[in-house]
């Protein structure tokens, strides 16, 4: 084959740049397509203080400052609000003009870093309509919807995703494991007019359903038909005694009996301390109540199927996803072990640009964060070993000293008793 020429290699850089012209295009579509209703990363440095308000509804509440923690991918993009006194309530929210999500997509989107390896602590965010009173919020205040991580022991690890629905907070009923690591995490709640729901970590899903289904929210659709009862004949015992099993004859004994190798004592008094009488001990022999062994039942015919109907008391509501005047976002938490940082608050209507931005912050950062706290790791590691050999090191020098201070010793009293003798 003839090597390109000149032409041939010039020929490539107009395909190169109409591909950078298209994807730059197809991402301000997006962008354009989108509505953003809120978004802070952080990047003005204290201007943060005008847009978001602190509670005072308690005075001794924890404060938040602007950080990028002990380790991180960018130390200007990385900044988020983060926790910073132990044993606290956290209560701040940020207000935006306010919108419904009625007939269209809501997307909530945000980071959050326990680098601290939090023990017990939220790490979720609040959605309040606009007429919340920001400078008393607390976590009796009404709120549309709950959504992040929660971790507190070795049980409670889970992603909380609660929406309010007729002043009645509704949790999700599946069970969302959230991230236990010191590393930067993406969050993305996505709840769509068709009522169905999406929760992402680092872009990924990890749980879908429809909001009918996975929150009560409304009585079931079907019922028991309470006309119908269970036929007396139907056997739904999966195992029955065995009628071939009888009790042995020696297996009946109390479980108690009298010590009767027991003295009694010699200061005893009858007219103080009642009549004298065995003392009662376990019976070795004693084997519990006796039951027959258990087969299979040869008439089981399963569990009875209750026949369904249509429940009188259901409606369906279509509007269960929607909220009006949606306009503030806020942190109310309690930590005991401070250090956690938020950051890269996202609300949108459209997925992909949520995906997008998740892409264009987190997940540019994510990779040198790691670096950094390895490193950092290594450098610590690094360091008390040498204060371990330092340590090791003295300890050995005290030692011989000790050694040859003992040994003069002993050469002094030595020729001391030569001169003595």
């Amino acid at each position: 084959m003839a090597a390109a020429g000149p032409g041939g290699r010039s020929g490539g850089a107009p395909a190169v740049v109409a591909l950078r012209l298209a994807l730059l295009l197809g991402a301000a579509l997006r962008s354009a397509r989108a509505t953003v209703y809120f978004q802070e990363q952080f990047l003005d440095g204290a201007s943060w203080q005008k847009r978001w308000m602190n509670s005072e509804y308690k005075p001794d509440l924890g404060k938040f400052k602007l950080a990028a923690g002990k380790f991180y991918g960018d130390a200007v993009r990385d900044k988020g609000l983060q926790t910073s006194e132990n044993s606290k309530f956290y209560a701040i929210s940020s207000r935006f003009k306010p919108f419904s999500n009625k007939g269209k997509t809501l997307v909530i989107q945000y980071t959050v870093k326990h680098e601290q390896k939090i023990d017990c602590g939220g790490g979720y965010v609040k959605i309040f309509s606009s007429n919340l009173d920001q400078k008393n919020l607390s976590g009796d205040s009404h709120y549309y919807i709950m959504f992040g991580p929660d971790i507190c022991g070795s049980e409670t690890k889970k992603v909380h995703v609660i929406l309010n629905y007729k002043n009645k907070p509704h949790p999700i009923k599946k069970p969302i494991r959230c991230k236990v690591d010191g590393y930067t995490h993406l969050y993305t709640l996505i709840i769509r007019p068709d009522q169905t729901y999406e929760v992402k970590i680092d872009n990924e899903m990890v749980a879908s359903g429809n909001l009918e289904d996975d929150l009560d929210f409304l009585p079931p659709r079907k019922i028991n038909d309470p006309t119908v009862r269970k036929p007396t004949d139907w056997d739904d015992r999966i195992q029955i005694d065995d009628p071939n099993d009888i009790k042995p004859e020696d297996w009946d004994e109390p479980e108690y009996i009298m010590d009767t190798s027991a003295e009694q004592p010699e200061d005893w008094d009858d007219a103080v301390n009642g009549e004298w009488h065995y003392p009662m001990v376990k019976n070795p022999l004693y084997r519990g109540e006796w039951k027959p062994r258990q087969i299979d039942n040869p008439n089981y015919r399963g569990v009875w199927p209750h026949p369904q109907i249509d429940n009188p008391n259901y409606l369906p509501d279509f509007s269960i996803y929607s909220y009006e005047n949606i306009s503030i976002i806020g942190l109310d938490i309690w930590q005991v072990r401070a250090g956690t940082i938020f950051d890269n608050f996202l609300i949108t209507d459209d997925e992909v640009y949520a995906e997008d931005f998740g892409d264009e912050t987190w997940g540019e950062t994510k990779g040198p964060e790691k670096e950094m706290n390895i490193k950092q790791t290594e450098e610590e590691q690094e360091r008390e070993r040498v204060t371990e050999e330092k340590y090791f090191e003295q300890r050995f020098k005290k030692k011989l000293e000790r050694k040859k201070e003992s040994g003069n010793d002993r050469a002094v009293r030595n020729t001391v008793k030569k001169e003595e003798l």
